[in-house]
């Protein structure tokens, strides 16, 4: 994590797609928290490069409801459309260097687990015309150490097979976009839900592929409701509908702080500074998130 000759950066990255909800404000508060622990800079990065998926006025209105809940950037907040020729560049750099391949397959030519069995790996088929671009993978398993949910191995090629980094409407990938961002800017610890550790095995690989470094990671215990994630595309309890001293003291217990009672916003915010410690977050939490009210239900 940090390190004497190195300033801890970590961040918060949302897609504009809704308002922020519970699971947002856990890794919000765990990133910004562990970035004021370890003296570092907490960055706010808006990942907006799927317009179809995109609500209008959401990405203000993350950054607002950050605000009212008393997380500031500490620097001017980052925007990944702005990045679309490096994006594209690095893609077709790896083209060139034989590391990726364009790709004629859609949705339809998957088999049922999804894999991607390599159909245009050797050139395009007949009849096909690149519509995506996959970097080439292999079956040598990768391994990462997670700092809340321990070491973590996965064959990517066997569970996904050669994964796309470019889409298909021209735009780049999730795993692309976010491997670069977390590499480029120096971001020293990435704090997430645990539902993108699947993604962070792709992600890993495309950093390898590109020649960057990658982050420490800390994947977060993911908060449900009646067994399902939230979310901000299913209209997931806003922030705005919750008490901010009982959603931030609910989310503090989520993430096993063991916070007082009976303080206000700025007092309780001031114990999370002082006494976060991200050893003590479960790596699986046995409990909803809370409704409305902000009060936590269910036990550790």
């Amino acid at each position: 994590m940090s390190s004497s000759r190195q300033l801890y950066h970590g961040r918060f990255a949302p897609s504009p797609t809704g308002t922020l909800h519970f699971g947002s404000l856990l890794a919000a508060v765990a990133s910004y928290l562990q970035a004021k622990r370890n003296a570092g800079r907490w960055l706010i990065r808006i990942d907006d490069i799927d317009p179809q998926r995109e609500v209008t006025g959401s990405a203000a209105g993350i950054v607002r409801d950050l605000a009212a809940f008393g997380m500031h950037p500490d620097l001017e907040v980052d925007y990944q459309h702005r990045r679309l020729d490096t994006y594209r560049a690095a893609c077709e750099g790896l083209v060139q260097v034989g590391r990726a391949y364009p790709c004629g397959c859609s949705r339809a030519d998957l088999p049922p687990d999804s894999a991607y069995p390599g159909t245009c790996r050797n050139g395009l088929s007949a009849g096909k015309q690149a519509r995506s671009v996959r970097i080439r993978t292999s079956a040598t398993p990768l391994t990462f150490d997670d700092v809340i949910q321990g070491v973590q191995t996965a064959s990517i090629e066997a569970e996904h097979g050669d994964f796309v980094i470019w889409r298909a409407d021209d735009l780049p990938s999730y795993q692309l976009a976010t491997a670069m961002d977390d590499a480029t800017p120096g971001i020293t610890e990435v704090v997430r839900g645990a539902d993108l550790l699947d993604s962070t095995f792709r992600q890993i690989h495309v950093q390898h592929a590109l020649g960057l470094g990658t982050p420490v990671y800390a994947h977060l215990p993911v908060a449900t409701r009646s067994g399902v994630k939230l979310s901000k595309r299913l209209a997931s309890d806003p922030l705005t509908a919750t008490d901010r001293v009982q959603a931030l003291y609910a989310a503090l217990h989520f993430l096993g702080q063991h916070p007082p009672r009976g303080r206000g916003f700025a007092d309780l915010w001031a114990w999370a500074v002082d006494a976060w410690d991200i050893s003590r977050v479960p790596a699986v939490r046995a409990m909803d998130a809370p409704t409305n009210g902000g009060k936590p239900t269910g036990t550790l």
